[in-house]
């Protein structure tokens, strides 16, 4: 064998190498993308609101597609609770649960509809609810269980050429509206404001009944904003900030920053007090999602399986160097209740 014959045939040998480890972790991303997990047995919801839990939207192809289910915090991937209630988006508290809904028909209509929960075991009963102006995107409840916000999506608007805006509502349950939250007063880097582009989404709450944050979007910018209830005014205090969703603790807000050209959205962290943010890049999907803290240290969302229409719950912690992992399979739209 000459030496030209042997240096060809390692160099063969490193790239045979190189394509098969490329491609062996291209299998194990995308088996990790189309994961085909399925939901362990069913219990009773009696037994699952015997502690803490995790609401979510069913999302397995079967009979129960779109329901809210229910899991013990402690055996997220265990038994499930299904109900009969349908929802597009869920969020709950303790003794309350927001469920945006599509009704079907000739003309399809939309709806929130809030549900208390007082009796563990008992059928969740209907005290409150408005009609929505379009398609249920987002939804949240306060701590205390008293207030409810939900984001739809919207077209008309004279302003967009193609596509659609938002429409937020924040709502005491059983109470008074305050209305489109478009307009509230709007203060933009320090200066009052009133852009007829503006769009606000992806409300969460503080637990003192009056702060809460949002995404506000105007001039091709995205904002993260601190909403007064008392005082009807949003002020923004960072930007590149969507959908955010405050930790349990109220000193951190989880939310998904857009890539260079929009289409990527990755997990991030941001600090209130020194305003540092960490990104998530572990997760390498897509994650168009308002994200729910499981707890101070870990992240929740769904996302969709490739080329499917079942979605499954992930978890990321907040650390760089976190790998997602399923925690909740065929499920999307977690809610925490502790």
């Amino acid at each position: 064998m000459t030496r030209r014959t042997a240096v060809f045939g390692a160099i063969v040998v490193l790239v045979t190498a190189g394509v098969t480890a490329y491609a062996l972790s291209a299998i194990a991303e995308n088996d990790r993308r189309t994961s085909t997990a399925t939901a362990a047995t069913t219990t009773s919801l009696a037994q699952i609101e015997k502690g803490p839990r995790i609401l979510f939207r069913h999302t397995g192809r079967d009979a129960d597609y779109g329901h809210v289910g229910a899991v013990a915090l402690a055996a997220p991937d265990g038994a499930r609770a299904l109900t009969d209630r349908s929802c597009d988006r869920v969020h709950a508290q303790e003794e309350s649960i927001s469920c945006l809904a599509t009704e079907r028909g000739v003309v399809s209509r939309y709806r929130a509809t809030d549900l208390a929960t007082s009796t563990p075991g008992k059928p969740w009963r209907e005290v409150d609810g408005t009609d929505l102006p379009g398609l249920p995107s987002r939804t949240r409840i306060s701590p205390d269980g008293k207030l409810v916000a939900s984001t739809v999506f919207v077209n008309g608007d004279s302003y967009m050429v193609s596509g659609f805006s938002t429409r937020t509502l924040i709502r005491r349950i059983g109470g008074a509206s305050y209305g489109d939250l478009e307009r509230f007063t709007l203060v933009v880097d320090g200066r009052r404001v009133a852009p007829v582009d503006r769009n606000i989404w992806g409300i969460t709450f503080a637990d003192d009944g009056r702060t809460f944050y949002a995404t506000v979007a105007t001039g091709g910018r995205t904002f993260l904003a601190r909403g007064d209830l008392t005082e009807r005014s949003l002020t923004t205090i960072a930007d590149h900030v969507e959908c955010p969703s405050l930790s349990p603790d109220g000193t951190r807000i989880a939310f998904k920053e857009a890539g260079e050209d929009g289409t990527l959205w990755t997990p991030a962290v941001l600090d209130l007090a020194t305003g540092r943010r960490t990104v998530l890049a572990g997760e390498t999907h897509s994650v168009d999602d308002q994200i729910e803290w499981l707890d101070d240290d870990t992240l929740l969302y769904g996302l969709a399986r490739e080329d499917e229409s079942v979605s499954d719950v992930w978890a990321l912690d907040t650390s760089t160097a976190a790998t997602p992992r399923v925690l909740i399979p065929e499920a999307s739209s977690p809610a925490v209740v502790r």
